[in-house]
């Protein structure tokens, strides 16, 4: 019997051809690759800031990438090794290719308050933000990268020889990276004093950085602890017939004062409100540009005015000076936290209901907050504060935010990827989904009108805004410095039982009058111990709104 032998496969020559590479050599090559193919938004803003536009413009353009490949060399050279290149390296690359998206599509800096959005995002608020737009840059720019990474075999050296040349690449990368700045200096120098924002486009360099100072500053938080404030708190002495009051503060999420109806925009994106007529305060400014950094300012008694982020995230917050002068608070989530301003304090989430009354597969409208609120608070007799933290107008899916009976501006962005829609279509989806906060804002004020056992208020206040478009950039979180009104100006509004306006004092008349004054974020902590008549040496009567407009002034009032 004869035995016919079977051909052998052969795989081309070229596909089992395995390159080699020392550690070092992937790290400068890494550089170029990032500091080549991961910048568009980088050089985008540079050429925008006319860095480049000089008769020497190529020379600083040179200049520019020389320093950018050598200081992503110095921040590699620091973090690879033989053990970790690879798996690091493949991380970076997936992680780079889609920061370069984001930045380019949405015009977003990965400053340290975005990385801490970033950190803080939970599954769904990061799916919103996969599309089928992101998948082409991934594969492109982070897994033929990674896999081209993996065919490498590396090159090992003694460890003496490889210490010295680390250290060589180190030294190397950053006189290199000197001598660069130092050939334009007079240019890049420039850019960099009068557009300090632009580092945080530089990537990687700008989210490694920006991860190791969050890193740093939440290690020193948890060794430091959060400071008391407001200790001494206690209440003013009220009749004995007095009945409880119950403050809720609304959070609102990316609505804008620009495309507030109340404000005068030419949309009523506010009737259920128009046809209540709460105060409004319509020249409001927010405290920061991205939840991160306005919550946790709102809440403080330090505010924008004296900015001061450690200060902020290292004390206690209004709530805790509510609680010690014996006022229960209650804080409701539908997003993803209270950024520590309830650490410690009650706490409910809402994030995760299945209640079919309120929500979806994805997402529960913020009406689901109402749900058992009043016998939630009546478990416990006294005065009380909650606040109710909306998903409300959270992008880039703006048409997830609201019933289909509210979709009442046509045509939407139906997508989450907005560069696929017209400016038109995003404005409308942002505008149906204002509709949707004006409709749960005036039931929380029915709700609480029809409360008979308490004189009742509601404060609503946006954490910030948007950007829809506007010179090419979406969404939030602009460096504060740079930002656009968009993204600064937030809707406030205000509403007051007459039990409660009467008790109190409050003269709502004045207050309208008042409300046409520039107000802040600021304001709120001192307001709201102005309002509930908390007496206490943190309490600053010159930032009280309601101060001019209180008859029979108590300390507080």
């Amino acid at each position: 019997m004869n035995v016919v032998a079977r051909p052998q496969l052969r795989w081309p020559a070229w596909f089992a051809y395995r390159p080699q590479a020392s550690v070092e050599t992937l790290i400068l090559l890494a550089s170029v690759f990032f500091a080549a193919f991961a910048n568009n938004a980088f050089w985008r803003a540079v050429s925008a800031a006319g860095a480049i536009g000089t008769a020497h413009g190529a020379w600083v353009a040179v200049c520019m990438f020389v320093a950018l490949v050598a200081i992503t060399a110095l921040l590699l050279g620091v973090l690879l090794n033989r053990w970790t290149v690879k798996p690091l390296l493949t991380v970076l690359l997936l992680v780079t290719a889609a920061a370069a998206h984001f930045m380019s599509q949405y015009g977003v800096y990965l400053d340290t308050g975005m990385i801490r959005n970033v950190l803080q995002s939970d599954g769904k608020e990061s799916g919103e933000l996969l599309s089928v737009g992101l998948l082409l840059p991934v594969v492109l720019f982070g897994i033929l990268p990674a896999l081209l990474l993996w065919r490498v075999k590396l090159v090992l050296r003694p460890l003496g020889r490889a210490l010295l040349i680390r250290a060589g690449l180190l030294l190397g990368s950053l006189l290199i990276a000197g001598l660069a700045i130092l050939g334009s200096f007079q240019d890049i120098s420039a850019l960099m004093r009068n557009h300090k924002e632009i580092r945080h486009l530089a990537t990687p360099a700008n989210y490694l950085v920006s991860l190791a100072r969050v890193a740093l500053d939440d290690s020193a938080s948890r060794v430091r602890g959060r400071a008391p404030i407001g200790t001494d708190a206690r209440m003013a002495a009220r009749p004995a017939a007095s009945k409880p009051r119950l403050l809720v503060i609304v959070v609102g999420e990316t609505v804008r004062a620009q495309n507030w109806g109340l404000n005068g925009y030419q949309r009523q994106t506010t009737p259920e409100l128009a046809r209540i007529a709460p105060i409004n305060f319509p020249d409001t400014t927010a405290c920061g540009s991205s939840t991160e950094v306005s919550v946790p300012c709102m809440f403080s008694p330090y505010g924008r005015e004296n900015y001061d982020k450690d200060k902020i995230q290292g004390s206690e917050s209004l709530l805790n000076v509510l609680e010690y002068a014996g006022i229960q608070t209650l804080w409701r989530d539908n997003q993803t936290g209270c950024k520590n301003v309830c650490k410690g304090l009650p706490f409910e989430s809402f994030e995760h209901d299945t209640d079919p009354a309120f929500c979806d597969a994805e997402r529960c409208f913020d009406e689901v907050m109402l749900r058992g609120l009043r016998e939630r608070i009546d478990a416990k007799p006294g005065d009380a504060v909650v606040v109710l933290h909306q998903l409300g107008n959270h992008g880039p899916s703006y048409f997830r935010r609201y019933p289909q009976r509210l979709r009442r501006y046509t045509p939407t962005c139906d997508t989450n990827e907005l560069g696929r829609c017209s400016r038109e279509e995003i404005v409308n989806a942002y505008d149906n989904a204002i509709l949707a906060t004006d409709e749960f804002l005036a039931r929380t004020i029915r709700y609480l009108a029809q409360d008979s056992s308490r004189d009742t208020a509601m404060i609503y206040l946006s954490d910030h805004g948007e950007s829809l478009g506007e010179n090419g950039l979406y969404l939030h979180g602009v460096p504060y410095a740079i930002a656009p009104k968009t993204q600064t100006k937030v809707p406030m509004v205000m509403w007051f039982s007459p039990g409660f306006s009467s008790a109190r004092g409050l003269d709502t008349q004045c207050l309208r009058n008042e409300s046409a004054r520039p107000a802040s974020q600021d304001n709120l902590f001192h307001s709201v111990l102005g309002l509930m008549q908390v007496e206490t040496s943190v309490y600053q009567k010159r930032l009280d709104l309601f101060a001019p407009c209180t008859r029979g002034a108590t300390a507080n009032g």
